[in-house]
């Protein structure tokens, strides 16, 4: 179930990143996408929670480099769909 969280965690990377958006490679479940701001980054997380996707939200002083980004945890639960749902939500509503 591990190998299956950290390749769907590999896969949304690679998503992400060919939908142009800052996603930094997973070393295990957890995906984050930079924002632009610390406003920005909360404002996403809200509209993709609306959107009916749940991601989190993080930005200094949580966060050691200075950089906002949402934070998805990958499951290995996830089917295709969901991931691409995932991807286009993010998508959608990036500032």
């Amino acid at each position: 179930r591990a190998a299956r969280a950290r390749a769907v965690a590999a896969e949304l990377h690679e998503r992400l990143t060919t939908a142009g958006l800052d996603a930094v490679r997973p070393d295990a479940a957890v995906v984050s996408v930079r924002a632009p701001s610390p406003e920005q980054a909360v404002r996403w997380a809200a509209d993709c929670r609306a959107a009916g996707l749940s991601v989190g939200c993080f930005r200094p002083p949580s966060v050691p480099d200075g950089i906002s980004r949402l934070r998805l945890t990958a499951r290995g639960d996830l089917c295709r769909e969901q991931i691409e749902r995932a991807v286009r939500v993010i998508g959608e509503t990036r500032p």
